[in-house]
C-alpha cells in the first residue's frame, strides 16, 4: 500500500542538493509529488511530498539520514490521507506596503480569529523602484470555512491594512 510522506529539508545551499535528494527518493521506490523550495539567507530550504510503498519508509528514512554528511538535514513525517478534510473554499490574499516588523503577525492574527487557514504563504522584501524604500509583499492562499463571510473578512483586513499602511486584496482563488 502506498504511503505519503512530507519531508522538510534545510542545509547550506550548494549545487547538487536537489539531485541528491531526488536520487535518494527514487532509489527507494518513491515518487516526488510536489514541493516548494527556495534559497533563503544562503540556506537551501524546502518541503516536499513523496509517495512510496509503505514497506520502503524505513529504508528511505535511513538513506535520507546519510545526506547529513552533505549538510542537508531532512525531517520525515507520515501524512494523513486527507479524507477527513472538508472541501476547502480557497481565497487569495495579496499585500504590499512599506516594510515594518509585525505585518505577518497582524494579518495572520485576523485570519486565525476568523478560522481561516493559511495554506501557502510567500513573502519578500525588495527595494521600491522609485524611492528605494523597502517594500514588503505577500501572497497567500487561504482556506476559509464555508460559514465565514468573505465580505466580513475583507472588511476586517482592510481596516487593519489602513492601520498598517499597506494595500490588501482578498478574492476567491482559482483552483
Amino acid at each position: 500500500m502506498p504511503c505519503t510522506l512530507v519531508l522538510t529539508v534545510i542545509g547550506p545551499d550548494q549545487p547538487g542538493l536537489v539531485e541528491s535528494l531526488s536520487a535518494t527518493v527514487a532509489e527507494q521506490g518513491g515518487s516526488w509529488e510536489s514541493s516548494r523550495m527556495a534559497r533563503l539567507a544562503g540556506q537551501f530550504a524546502g518541503i516536499l511530498e513523496v509517495v512510496l510503498p509503505a514497506e520502503n519508509v524505513g529504508a528511505l528514512e535511513a538513506a535520507l539520514a546519510l545526506l547529513e554528511t552533505t549538510g542537508l538535514r531532512v525531517q520525515v513525517e507520515v501524512a494523513g490521507d486527507g479524507s477527513e478534510l472538508p472541501t476547502p473554499r480557497l481565497l487569495r490574499l495579496d499585500l504590499v506596503g512599506q516594510d515594518r516588523p509585525g505585518i505577518v503577525r497582524e494579518i495572520s492574527g485576523v485570519l486565525a480569529a476568523a478560522g481561516v487557514n493559511v495554506v501557502e504563504l510567500s513573502t519578500e522584501c525588495a527595494s521600491a523602484p522609485m524611492s528605494g524604500e523597502m517594500l514588503f509583499t505577500a501572497t497567500a492562499r487561504l482556506d476559509a470555512p464555508s460559514e465565514q463571510s468573505i465580505d466580513g473578512l475583507r472588511t476586517r483586513l482592510e481596516t487593519l491594512a489602513d492601520e498598517l499602511m499597506v494595500d490588501v486584496t482578498l478574492e476567491a482563488a482559482a483552483d
